[in-house]
């Protein structure tokens, strides 16, 4: 048991270090975007957290979850692109939530509705990550058991 709990913290922090640098790509991208490029609030999230999706993918496939089960990389790709457009909803809720019902337009509420999504998403991306993209490896069958030789009498 200890093994499996060492195991996930393990896994949890490589989770965790991708899962910063796509943030910062986020977050950065986003908040460049829509202060710098003047994009809207949601066009800047979107743009932004397509290009974090790439970090993301490579880091979670190639280091994370390196050592579960991998099946085609074109089926990984759809359901990751699939389960991130997922993440990106959470993420939109709450910025546009934040921005058109609560009309909070200000840079710090921004980016407390941005990080609160992110967070949101990220719990949402890693319990689906590990549940359809790379999922664990099977138990090792058990050696077949040889059929026991009958003495005649």
């Amino acid at each position: 048991m200890a093994g499996k709990v060492r195991l996930l913290a393990f896994e949890l922090g490589k989770f965790g270090v991708v899962g910063v640098l796509a943030f910062v790509v986020t977050d950065a991208g986003t908040n460049l975007l829509h202060f710098r490029a003047g994009l809207g609030p949601l066009n800047a999230n979107v743009i932004a957290t397509v290009a974090a999706m790439a970090v993301s993918y490579a880091g979670n496939r190639y280091w994370t979850f390196r050592n579960r089960q991998h099946g085609r990389v074109r089926r990984e790709g759809f359901l990751f692109l699939v389960l991130n457009t997922v993440g990106l909803a959470i993420q939109l809720a709450c910025l546009g939530f934040a921005t058109y019902v609560l009309g909070l337009r200000g840079g710090l509420s921004y980016n407390v509705a941005l990080v609160t999504g992110i967070a949101l998403a990220t719990l949402f991306r890693y319990w689906s990550y590990r549940t359809w993209v790379w999922r664990a490896q099977p138990p090792a069958a058990p050696a077949a058991a040889r059929p026991r030789e009958t003495a005649l009498l």
